[in-house]
């Protein structure tokens, strides 16, 4: 796969993007980006869907072998071979004659990366399976998004019974391939066993990478939605994909919902709406819950005022980019500066130190011969500096401004208790099912005591400690904590009995 600038598709002249709806043409976004022109596909509704694409990325027994795929890799929509199972690094298992968007992106040049830091994301693109939900999809605040789109991918394949079902949900700017940032953990024999279970994941709705989102084309206006498209809620994302679970893939039960983040924020809505003995909307035919367990890592229950307040200052630095008024889709010095903030708050303070201390990053003189940086004062060259220059200016390769503040106004819609309750704790008392709760000791965005709470309130659940010094992106970085920990969950609870031996031995 190739890597692409963030997935946005500009389709329409006259497209209203600010807050004071100024008309920003279509050539005027990609000629300030040096974008080429992406190609336009039409995408069909979801009732003129092959039955086959219902079924995702996999071989089933009981179903054709083709699949509507799209991936970014070229310029233009042609009709090929592309795959209907995909293998854990991302290839083919299985070819069959399909249609399949591409689409391809400039890529900006940045700085060098500093060493230290790990990356917690590898190649991203909006690869995958479409789902479209056939109609007016309603959102929890009134407003309907017309023909809602997700984009999906899937590992191992559905049993006979159609409930070995995981769901895994991606955090703030992840995507639909599991197997670029949790790749260590999905494969044969590790946590998310393609051999045993056939794993789902889903770009959330709002999103840039292939989910309907602000860069997609509002079907009313043939326009793109820009800074107009809806309010999307957490519990919207969940909702629309619990639909597509039940009603497209036709998966009976989920044995698992696994997220950190905002993916275990996520997984909570999936334990209200799937798991809870009160508030569910969702159940599996015997009137059972639809979700049989979840692991929620390194969220809480709501968003609090803490992090509410460092998304509006991610939010801030956009706004305050003089183009956020003319044209929102440009305003990248500001979604750098975002960036920059939220890679501070994914990480500690040891973490900073041990990496990068004080030191500088040696500089290049006009004539290309090394100099060193000054000790200090405007002209220092300090490696945290570099290091988050760098993190800014690879981040507008794959996401844009109007996403992210859409997307983290989504995250501060998390709320168990909205329209339940009047806390949350009656809520988290509901949910029933087994529950593995993960923090990590040196999170300063999501603290340890948010999951402490969760796991204090839902009746099954057990809370396990990832130790890194990594802080908040440890969910992703400390791969084999959480992996052995996800393996020693999903194989305890098969069943009634070996459940309760595994709550018994870890309270």
């Amino acid at each position: 796969m190739k890597p692409t600038t963030f997935p946005l598709l500009v389709q329409r002249m006259g497209t209203t993007l600010s807050r004071n709806r100024r008309s920003v043409s279509r050539s005027s976004l990609i000629a300030s980006r040096n974008l080429p022109t992406a190609a336009i596909t039409t995408l069909p509704t979801a009732a003129a869907l092959p039955e086959v694409s219902r079924m995702g990325n996999r071989k089933l027994s009981d179903t054709p072998s083709t699949a509507s795929t799209s991936t970014s890799s070229s310029a233009s929509s042609t009709t090929t071979k592309s795959p209907t199972s995909i293998g854990v690094d991302g290839s083919s298992s299985k070819e069959s004659s399909t249609s399949r968007s591409t689409r391809s992106y400039s890529t900006s040049t940045s700085s060098t990366p500093q060493q230290g830091m790990q990356d917690e994301y590898g190649t991203m693109d909006d690869s995958g399976e479409t789902y479209i939900y056939d109609g007016d999809f309603a959102l929890e605040n009134g407003q309907v998004l017309p023909k809602a789109q997700l984009r999906y991918q899937t590992y191992g394949e559905l049993n006979a019974s159609r409930d070995n079902a995981i769901v895994v949900c991606h955090a703030l700017t992840g995507n639909a391939c599991l197997h670029s940032w949790w790749g260590g953990l999905l494969g044969p024999d590790k946590a998310f066993d393609t051999n045993k279970y056939f794993v789902v994941c889903c770009n959330i709705l709002g999103s840039c990478y292939g989910s309907s989102g602000p860069m997609s084309e509002n079907p009313a206006t043939h326009d793109i939605y820009g800074i107009d498209f809806p309010d999307i809620s957490v519990k919207d994302t969940v909702r629309l994909q619990l639909l597509m679970l039940q009603k497209w893939l036709k998966v009976r039960s989920i044995k698992c919902v696994i997220g950190g983040s905002f993916g275990g924020m996520q997984v909570m809505e999936f334990a209200v709406q799937g798991g809870s003995s009160k508030y569910a909307d969702f159940v599996d035919a015997q009137g059972h819950p639809f979700v049989r367990s979840v692991i929620p890592i390194a969220c809480g229950s709501r968003h609090t005022a803490w992090q509410i307040a460092i998304s509006e200052t991610q939010r801030q630095a956009i706004y305050k980019d003089p183009q956020w008024s003319i044209n929102p889709v440009q305003a990248t010095g500001g979604l750098e500066v975002a960036r920059q903030i939220a890679m501070v708050s994914y990480r500690t303070h040891h973490g900073y130190s041990a990496k990068f201390g004080r030191r500088k990053q040696q500089t290049k003189s006009t004539e290309g011969e090394a100099q060193s940086s000054p000790e200090y004062g405007s002209n220092a060259r300090w490696q945290a500096t570099s290091y988050l220059e760098y993190q800014g200016q690879k981040f507008l390769n794959r996401f844009d401004p109007v996403t992210y503040v859409k997307m983290t106004e989504q995250m501060d819609s998390h709320d168990i208790a909205r329209g339940r309750a009047e806390s949350d704790e009656p809520v988290l008392n509901s949910i029933e099912i087994p529950a593995l709760v993960m923090g990590i000791d040196s999170d300063v965005l999501y603290p340890l005591h948010e999951q402490t709470h969760l796991a204090d309130h839902m009746p099954n659940s057990v809370l396990k400690v990832i130790h890194s010094d990594e802080g908040h992106d440890g969910f992703l970085l400390e791969q084999d904590q959480v992996g052995g920990h996800i393996v020693e969950f999903l194989s305890s609870h098969a069943n009634d009995a070996e459940r309760q031996i595994y709550l018994k031995s870890n309270l």
